[in-house]
């Protein structure tokens, strides 16, 4: 049976219902596009890592569909600037990997620690001054890792409301062709202008780094910073916003990490897997005839992965559609995809977590949310999901 893919969500924390049931008739299915193409969809947990590991598929974006109507334009109708890596294939990946993985040494991130337990505790102040209600997206999940990734690239902060509302209209499935290709340029040439001026006056910090280091043109160095500065705050406040949502939903689970602190780590984990916020993707294209599963891929046809659905498989996961942050770490989950590709910042992104979840209910004991659910926006009009806005009380 072909399919369609869904949209629609039962609760603010599971993915939709049709995954779950294509995934237990079987880890494939083929899946209509729009326009008329024909693709694959994988909704279990070892088909998915197989494609993500498998160098038959592509990455590039002209070989790509969404797997959603998209105002009308398909992928190849978006133009990405140089050193835009995700969307790349070796061996042009690998020249963009391998210069950007010696920027993100354990190092590097293990000295940016105080700085994020500072950076959180400054803005759980400003929250505090603030009172209540508050709007946790605005005032936590969003300042939190746009601050640290303003950090560890030298990006100012003061410029944090261009690049936050060009990242999201070039995220918004809602957005027109005109829209998202003006938001990309926009991100761009503010990339463009400040790698010049860290060509002029390097400073301890990623962008300079990569610029000391030669290799990359200045267009090259500000397209990777394009998607470092993107991924880099829009993913981590959405598993901060949505992680915190469902913590407070769940007293039982919020208890047991207060009760015993050292299970924070472990929690992060299943956060992650249980929330699995990269909801449309990623999607790969075959380069050539594919076995996956026991089916055929043809050469050109479009795979979309569910995320969400992988890491529900109870083939893999034990009692998979429950959040528990009290059992052992499941390992191995497809938050942060998996092969060539899996984000680059994931140690980062689960040291902002686990500081930022700590101190916002050590610092606000009584946090819950302000309104009833079903009026806490969502972001299902975006390609990473969340909560656009989150009214909490204390």
């Amino acid at each position: 049976m072909v399919v369609r893919f869904p949209t629609e969500r039962p609760s603010p924390f599971d993915p939709p219902e049709e995954l779950g049931r294509w995934r237990e008739e079987a880890p494939l299915s083929p899946l209509a596009y729009p326009g008329g193409h024909q693709g694959w969809l994988v909704t279990g947990y070892a088909a998915a890592r197989a494609v993500l590991a498998d160098p038959r598929f592509s990455s590039r974006l002209e070989k790509l569909r969404w797997p959603i109507d998209w105002e009308g334009f398909e992928s190849n109708e978006l133009a990405l600037p140089p050193g835009f890596f995700m969307q790349l294939d070796p061996p042009d990946h690998t020249r963009f990997r391998r210069r950007l993985a010696a920027q993100f040494t354990v190092r590097r991130l293990k000295g940016l620690e105080p700085e994020v337990e500072r950076i959180t505790a400054d803005v759980l102040d400003a929250m505090e001054r603030g009172g209540a209600p508050a709007d946790l997206v605005r005032e936590f999940a969003l300042p939190v890792p746009s601050l640290v990734i303003c950090e560890l690239l030298g990006v100012p902060y003061a410029d944090r409301e261009r690049f936050q509302h060009d990242s999201a209209t070039a995220l918004r499935t809602g957005s027109t062709k005109e829209e998202v290709g003006a938001a990309m340029t926009s991100l761009f040439g503010y990339l463009y202008e400040l790698v010049g001026k860290k060509q002029a006056q390097p400073a301890n910090d990623l962008l300079s780094g990569l610029v000391v280091e030669g290799g990359l043109t200045q267009e090259e160095i500000a397209g990777a910073g394009l998607l470092l500065l993107v991924a880099g705050h829009e993913t981590t406040a959405s598993m901060l916003g949505l992680g915190a949502y469902v913590l407070m939903e769940n007293p039982d689970q919020l208890g047991a990490l207060r009760q015993n602190p050292s299970l924070m780590e472990g929690a992060v984990e299943e956060l992650l897997r249980y929330l699995s916020v990269a909801h449309l993707g990623p999607l790969r294209a075959a380069l050539e005839d594919v076995e996956i599963a026991g089916q055929t891929i043809r050469k050109g046809e479009v795979v979309t992965l569910s995320i969400p659905a992988a890491n529900r498989d109870p083939g893999r996961f034990q009692d998979p559609e429950r959040l528990d942050v009290t059992k052992p770490v499941q390992v191995g989950h497809l938050a942060f995809g998996h092969g060539i590709h899996q984000c680059l910042g994931h140690q980062l992104a689960r040291i902002e977590m686990r500081v930022a979840f700590r101190a916002l209910f050590e610092r606000f004991p009584g946090l819950r949310p302000a309104v009833p659910p079903e009026e806490v926006p969502m972001r299902t009009d975006m390609t990473i999901y969340g909560a656009h806005s989150l009214p909490v009380t204390w």
